[in-house]
């Protein structure tokens, strides 16, 4: 029908402008509350040995939740309510950091709001497949990353404006703000996709008695993850076993010259990059191989390190963190768009978990193996090592098939 397809598009873009709305206001909240986190844990009188346990814990959590979250995006057809719940479980618990005495008290908040980040994420990203279909899903992707890291930006600003005026208890409360506006534009503004998880294409011409067995292995081979999926998995497992802690980079900066009090204009030039480019970066997916825009971005991780190895001066470093940023603007919406298409829809939620779960757990591994070789070989030699990662990851990235 004509007006079908006129219809069907805007509710396309409003679905992607309410994920990219939800993922700017959720993330503005977060780094308004979580910057100050190590300063407001030495006031209750906890240290760094404390910060390890909550960030450990949360992080890995957050990992397995991930992965649930995408088995149940395969089997539940509705998918608003796991990602309305995990933002607002998310944003009803940063504010009661303001009430917390104990150390223990904000790591149950930060279980409670990493479990609820994975646990919505799998499921949006699935949502976000649905809703505009493979040749517009970069772009789709692009828009929301590019969202999110502007909130990146807006959080640590309204922080510095709220925090010599308000205390850090009063930084908590004040988070709640954004993150109620979070809360309304999820409930009000997402909308449930559909899709017919259960259609088969037909056959070929066949014999009768071969129409039942060609479509129950159709229907196999659909539900399982594709080899080309492995192998897209390989390469970014292989770089991301040398993506350790962007904090790596903090400190290496620190130990050529930059103050530590300069450790938050680092993350700003980072994200103003990362968010300029995140959208066009997926839009150009869209267009041309994923799998080389993506090689690309580990290209420029691998330039980045090498300058970080290097280290030839303090403008260097400042002029590497901005290029840093184009990095993730290649790769973070454009591999979760290549997962998408690598697979058939009735496994999409299983892909991005397994995906989502094999990375977090490989970075975790690179941080602590950067952290060793540092330890026993300098600062120059992890940063080399990451490089040459990335540089063999991006080959093998090029090297998979498409299915």
């Amino acid at each position: 029908m004509p007006e079908s397809r006129p219809d069907s598009a805007k509710g396309s873009s409003r679905n992607i402008y309410a994920f990219g709305a939800t993922s700017l206001l959720n993330d503005t909240a977060s780094e308004m509350a979580y910057w100050v986190l190590p300063a407001f844990l030495a006031s209750i009188g906890a240290g760094p040995a404390q910060l390890g346990i909550i960030e450990g814990i949360a992080e890995s959590v957050a990992s397995f939740a991930k992965l649930l979250s995408g088995y149940l995006a395969d089997r539940i057809p509705r998918r608003k309510p796991i990602v309305v719940s995990g933002y607002v479980v998310a944003n009803a618990v940063k504010p009661l950091l303001a009430l917390t005495t104990s150390w223990r008290q904000i790591l149950a908040i930060r279980f409670a709001d990493r479990f609820a980040k994975g646990i919505r994420g799998t499921a949006r990203d699935v949502m976000v497949a649905e809703t505009t279909g493979k040749f517009h899903v970069g772009s789709a992707y692009g828009l929301i990353q590019a969202m999110d890291s502007a909130g990146a930006i807006a959080g640590p600003l309204a922080l510095l404006l709220l925090l010599p005026h308000y205390g850090l208890r009063g930084v908590f409360w004040a988070a709640g703000i954004p993150g109620a506006l979070c809360i309304v534009v999820a409930v009000l503004g997402i909308r449930e996709t559909k899709t017919d998880r259960h259609q088969i294409n037909p056959p070929a011409p066949v014999r009768g008695d071969e129409i039942v067995s060609k479509q129950t292995d159709g229907k196999a081979r659909r539900s399982t993850l594709p080899g080309s999926f492995y192998f897209v998995l390989a390469a970014v497992t292989l770089f991301s076993l040398g993506n350790s802690s962007d904090m790596f980079l903090v400190l290496r900066a620190q130990s050529i010259g930059i103050p530590v009090t300069h450790a938050p204009l680092l993350g700003l030039v980072f994200n103003i990059t990362y968010t300029l480019f995140s959208w066009p970066a997926g839009s150009w997916s869209d267009k041309f191989s994923r799998r080389a825009i993506a090689a690309a971005g580990y290209i420029v991780f691998a330039a980045v390190y090498l300058v970080f190895a290097i280290a030839p001066s303090t403008l260097a470093i400042w002029l590497a963190m901005a290029t840093y940023g184009l990095f993730y603007a290649l790769t973070n919406p454009v591999l979760k768009a290549l997962v998408v298409e690598t697979v058939a829809p009735q496994v999409r939620g299983r892909a991005l978990g397994v995906y989502f779960f094999v990375t977090s757990v490989a970075m975790l591994l690179a941080s602590v193996i950067t952290g060793e070789v540092w330890k026993y070989h300098g600062a120059r030699v992890p940063f080399y090592l990451s490089a040459a990662i990335a540089a063999v990851s991006a080959v093998l990235l090029m090297a998979s098939r498409r299915r």
